[in-house]
């Protein structure tokens, strides 16, 4: 009787300690530059746009499946790395009137808030350019997961934002080039 009741019990434990979901651990992922980009587009007089991106970038983030809001999301950019296809221009956005890259050699942006969407995050964080913050939100949209190559797991990210160059004491040569920078991010990134 007493073999009958314990080995009940062990079912029962058995049972119940499957039955417990064991709590999700945050995953931590390094961004992959070979599989991402920071690309954007200016007005120029109204008529064209300039486009260009930033070959220099290195960011991380963490997904807490079980905890949305404990997500969080980094990208530090170096200026100097711009490039919109001409030298000449290139010099001239390191330079003062611009970036200035010499003076504020990183642009940075770090979560301060996550939020879930049905296709991935509504961020809000900390922008920092030309050693100016402001917070900026928008909607990362992806989350998918893949692993290539075998055994290294990734999941990726994109975002379209615009900013206002003045909001970070970027004001030079307005109108002729536009105040406002149309922002788009695409990232994958590899689990640590």
């Amino acid at each position: 009787m007493f073999s009958r009741v314990c080995v009940k019990l062990a079912g029962v434990a058995l049972v119940v300690s499957h039955g417990l979901a064991s709590p999700a651990i945050a995953e931590e992922y390094a961004v992959d530059p070979a599989h991402a980009g920071v690309n954007f587009k200016i007005s120029h007089l109204g008529l064209s746009w300039v486009q260009g991106r930033f070959d220099e970038f290195s960011g991380d983030f963490t997904i807490d499946a079980s905890a949305p809001d404990k997500c969080s999301f980094a990208l530090k950019i170096n200026p100097g790395s711009v490039d919109t296809n001409n030298q000449k221009r290139d010099e001239h956005l390191r330079g003062p009137d611009f970036f200035n890259a010499n003076q504020f050699p990183a642009m940075s942006f770090k979560s301060t808030s996550v939020r879930p969407l049905k296709n991935g995050y509504e961020v809000t964080g900390d922008f920092t350019l030309h050693g100016v913050t402001k917070p900026v939100s928008f909607e990362l949209v992806g989350g998918r997961t893949a692993e290539f190559p075998k055994g290294v797991q990734r999941t990726g990210f994109s975002a379209d934002f615009s900013l206002k160059r003045s909001d970070f004491g970027i004001t030079k040569f307005t109108p002729g080039v536009g105040d406002k920078i149309y922002v788009s991010v695409s990232f994958e990134g590899t689990r640590k």
